[in-house]
């Protein structure tokens, strides 16, 4: 098999599984319980939180079910317990579901919500976040990397328009912690990554803050300083910060990149979506006058794996709202497909996609089409 849907999920390494069953065999205890093994629990959870912080650079941890939970808990946390300040937020049309849905409950409870236009590369206009801010802005959300186009926002640059407002500023860094550097000159007050986008386990997460103020979205005992209730994983904690830190960028992630555009270029009713300064380790193209679920069928049968856009919508038959947002024609929409690598691919991988892209392509389209 030659899997190259990693924006959607990453096979865990062996040496983060092996902490996670090391720490669920050795730290099984309650972190809360004042008992030997509750505190060697809670030493574990502490020195996972304190690596996380210094990997993300940042200075809070929650760990979290994951990046949806993470994600609820920015937008929602905050808006709760500063809407006597403002009910006024600002995020973008190709954000993750997670993000869209959340302000769409949060527009139920009379909060304002302005999503800002993006253009056909789908970054968002710095000038555009600062025509928008208001006296009563209180958060901007805004992802670092798309997760089905890849395109990169200009996080640095709306973060020092962001230091002029009051506002809180969220970054959903699913897609980028790990792969990307983080190092945006002026740090997000919040944000948001998942394990299992890092070769971690799934079903952990974290929100991490610099300044914030939350009200809690879930209740109970107290944990995580009073903002995540709920007996804390340790192992989830521990495996999540061996992932991260053994999650290092691959500078063949761009050749691969370039590689594959080059190699499009040779079938004239393929087109590249994703953005020449995208990430290089999402590649989002399409396929003119195909369903892209026939392609990914039929890559499947060579031991391919890709996707068509992304894993939370591909089931649902909609057309992507990310796509839509960035104008591709119909003609192609119905038709798109994402790469994505990760931590274990190899060049293997790439070749075999490239022999088997052409022999499904041929075989879909007739053998003229190239």
């Amino acid at each position: 098999m030659f899997y190259l849907d990693n924006s959607a999920t990453t096979k865990v390494r062996p040496e983060v599984l092996r902490t996670f069953t090391e720490a669920s065999e050795n730290f099984f205890a309650n972190p809360a319980s004042l008992h030997r093994l509750g505190n060697e629990a809670e030493d574990l959870l502490e020195e996972a939180r304190q690596l996380t912080g210094r990997l993300l650079g940042m200075e809070h941890i929650i760990f979290t079910s994951g990046g949806t939970e993470a994600n609820n808990l920015a937008i929602t946390g905050t808006a709760r317990e500063l809407k006597g300040r403002g009910k006024h937020i600002i995020s973008s049309p190709t954000e993750h579901p997670s993000v869209l849905n959340t302000l769409a409950e949060l527009e139920k409870e009379g909060f304002d919500v302005t999503l800002l236009p993006v253009g056909a590369d789908g970054k968002v206009s710095p000038e555009d976040l600062r025509k928008q801010l208001r006296k009563d802005t209180i958060l901007v959300t805004i992802m670092h990397v798309n997760n089905e186009t890849g395109t990169v926002q200009p996080i640095a640059e709306l973060a020092r328009i962001l230091q002029e407002s009051r506002a809180y500023f969220h970054v959903d860094a699913v897609q980028s912690a790990g792969r990307m550097p983080l190092d945006f000159g002026m740090k997000p007050d919040l944000l948001t990554v998942s394990a299992h986008k890092l070769h971690g386990v799934k079903g952990s997460g974290v929100l991490a803050f610099n300044r914030a103020e939350l009200r809690p979205i879930l209740h109970g005992g107290g944990q995580e300083g009073g903002y995540r209730s709920g007996t804390v994983s340790v192992p989830h904690a521990a495996s999540f910060a061996k992932a991260l830190r053994l999650m290092i960028p691959n500078p063949e992630w761009g050749e691969w990149n370039r590689e594959l555009r080059g190699f499009f270029k040779g079938y004239r009713d393929v087109r590249i979506l994703s953005p020449e300064d995208g990430a290089p380790y999402i590649l989002c193209g399409a396929v003119r006058g195909i369903k892209g679920e026939v392609l990914i069928s039929a890559l499947q049968e060579h031991g391919v794996i890709i996707s068509t856009s992304s894993a939370c919508s591909s089931k649902k038959q909609q057309t992507s709202h990310v796509l839509e947002a960035i104008g591709v024609e119909d003609s192609f929409i119905k038709g798109v497909f994402r790469i994505s690598f990760g931590g274990m691919t190899s060049g293997e991988d790439i070749q075999a996609f490239k022999k088997a892209f052409h022999e499904s392509y041929r075989l879909i389209k007739g053998e003229t089409a190239r």
